[in-house]
């Protein structure tokens, strides 16, 4: 089984690649298309989400650094000048939300969250390209997130501010979060983004920020009891919500180890690794239908929604093979596979390469939703196939 899992991998990645590079370039506005609806229909004058451009830069630029091809290189660049051009907020500082077809600011809010996107790709591009100016704008926005968002008293992270850095009174993500100070998923990317900066710039007050990302996990997002996290809290980490994000367990679980590795801390990562298998086995208890996908959400272990979506599958795929790295426990390598071939099986358009959005908990497929949109990127799946690749190498 596990001699096959690269292979496929590679081609599932070569695919995405070639339907990006193909599909998606906007050659009237510059960058990329704003969205490529669940019929495949391109919408060319679509808002341009930050979330799409970033990560559309991230993934090419991690996918250069694999397989350094021209295309790729030439993918990663052009989404880094358009970021650099267009989001990039000269006078107060951070990324803006949103922009038009044409490159004009809709939405100038600074979401923590996608300034954490900023730097992530601005790490990657620099690991692929070698662009100082990349790494220097990494390093400015890590300093701007320290300084802007971080709660100082009481640890962690406010969640969406004005333009000029007033923190807003709606702090959502998008319309079905909780309207809430501090969340899950907002400190899971800021963590993913220290992490990757981290490779390019090992810098102490850097360094102690990822551990203090790392407490936070343990001693307030993760439920020490159930092992899952906790996805809402205030600003005292009170826990405003009872769901539980089985995509964002398993993802979480081999972001929070890949970190902690990276630092290099034997006594954390002792700490961290049992609290992660333990996530990674409370997904596969509680998690996995009997076709071996992951279900979207549950609460009080029961499911209250049955969908399969694209990225809860490719996190499934990396953090159980994690977990499978770390234990040599077969089940985890079986689940892993199970959700590998739920993905070739179900979710990707054999026509295009690329995922649709979900399987519905009826077992059809999802049209309503994006192919290419402000939360449908390459980012999930690409990163799949490239972890899968480098820990078979």
């Amino acid at each position: 089984m596990i001699h096959t899992l690269r292979s496929r991998a590679e081609l599932i990645l070569s695919d995405l690649a070639e339907f990006w590079i193909a599909n998606t370039l906007d050659r009237d506005h510059g960058g990329f298309i704003g969205r490529i609806d669940g019929e495949g229909v391109t919408h060319p004058t679509a808002d341009k989400g930050v979330i799409l451009n970033t990560r559309i830069l991230w993934s090419f630029s991690a996918l250069y650094q694999l397989s350094p091809k021209e295309e790729y290189l030439i993918m990663a660049q052009r989404a880094y000048q358009y970021v650099q051009q267009y989001f990039i907020d000269e006078s107060h500082g951070g990324l803006y939300w949103m922009l038009d077809h044409l490159g004009t600011v809709t939405q100038d809010k600074k979401q923590v969250y996608a300034q954490a996107f900023g730097i992530y790709s601005y790490a990657a591009y620099y690991g692929a390209s070698g662009s100082r100016q990349s790494l220097e704008q990494a390093k400015e926005w890590y300093e701007m997130i320290e300084s802007k968002a971080k709660d100082k008293l009481k640890g962690g992270y406010l969640e969406a501010y004005s333009r000029d850095w007033q923190l807003l009174e709606d702090l959502r993500l998008s319309d079905k979060d909780a309207n809430e100070k501090k969340t899950m998923n907002t400190h899971l990317h800021i963590l993913e983004a220290y992490t990757e900066l981290y490779r390019h710039w090992p810098d102490p007050s850097l360094r102690q920020s990822i551990v203090e990302l790392i407490d936070i996990f343990l001693d307030h997002i993760i439920n020490m009891e159930g092992f899952h996290l906790h996805l809402f809290m205030d600003e005292d980490w009170k826990v405003k919500s009872h769901e539980q994000s089985y995509g964002h367990d398993i993802e979480a679980s081999w972001l929070i180890y890949e970190a902690a590795e990276l630092l290099n801390d034997q006594k954390l990562l002792d700490q961290v690794k049992s609290v992660i298998i333990q996530m990674a086995d409370i997904t596969l208890g509680q998690g996995v239908n009997d076709q071996g996908a992951v279900v979207y959400e549950g609460k009080n272990g029961t499911w209250i929604n049955q969908d399969l979506h694209w990225w809860v599958q490719a996190e499934a795929v990396v953090g159980f093979f994690n977990a499978y790295s770390l234990t040599k426990d077969y089940n985890y390598l079986r689940a892993a596979e199970r959700a590998l071939s739920f993905i070739e099986e179900k979710l990707i358009d054999k026509n295009t390469g690329e995922w649709y959005w979900s399987v519905l908990s009826d077992g059809r497929i999802d049209t309503q939703n994006d192919i290419v949109g402000p939360w449908k990127a390459p980012y999930h799946n690409m990163r799949m196939c490239i972890e899968l690749i480098k820990r078979l190498q």
